[in-house]
């Protein structure tokens, strides 16, 4: 048995847990008076938001804006505010990872996308609330979704331009 001094970590044994740190976007423009919500497909055919690692002394928003911006090729994309911040563990490649992901809410005034093929994302569309809760394969997406539907309708109630005019294009 080995020992270690008194005040250091354990050593992490192979196949042990990896921590990992993400930021992504839940992207939102009006459509005929209606919200839409940006969704992506990965290549296992799994609906959900567009996200990824953050960079070595990446701010999250910025990593979030980054991701969403090359993964579904919009470019006229603003940060408006944080949502919420999920967790979840898989495994890949044999390994057990911890994934934390802060999503934010973003807006864009263009509809045009095109998904990022080398990343494996073979889709984006707009849908409205109620087909991407139908769409999203994951129950922790589908929760982020509510909370950035409650921030939209809010933000509509009280500045009831702000979502048909983004304040601000791509930083």
């Amino acid at each position: 048995m080995s020992q270690r001094k008194r005040g250091q970590p354990p050593k992490k044994k192979s196949g042990s847990l990896k921590y990992e740190k993400s930021a992504g976007g839940v992207v939102v423009r009006v459509e005929q008076d209606e919200p839409r919500f940006l969704l992506i497909r990965d290549g296992y055919g799994h609906w959900g938001f567009p996200k990824g690692h953050l960079e070595r002394g990446e701010r999250a928003d910025t990593a979030a804006l980054r991701e969403v911006m090359e993964e579904t090729g919009l470019r006229q994309v603003s940060v408006v505010a944080p949502i919420a911040a999920i967790e979840w563990r898989f495994r890949f490649r044999g390994r057990l990872i911890q994934k934390h992901c802060e999503f934010f809410l973003m807006e864009s005034p263009s509809g045009e996308t095109r998904p990022q093929k080398a990343e494996g994302i073979t889709d984006c569309r707009w849908a409205t609330i109620g087909e991407a809760q139908a769409l999203l394969d994951y129950e922790n997406a589908r929760g982020v979704l509510t909370q950035a539907n409650a921030m939209v309708t809010e933000r509509a109630r009280r500045l009831p331009s702000s979502l048909s005019m983004p304040s601000a294009v791509a930083r």
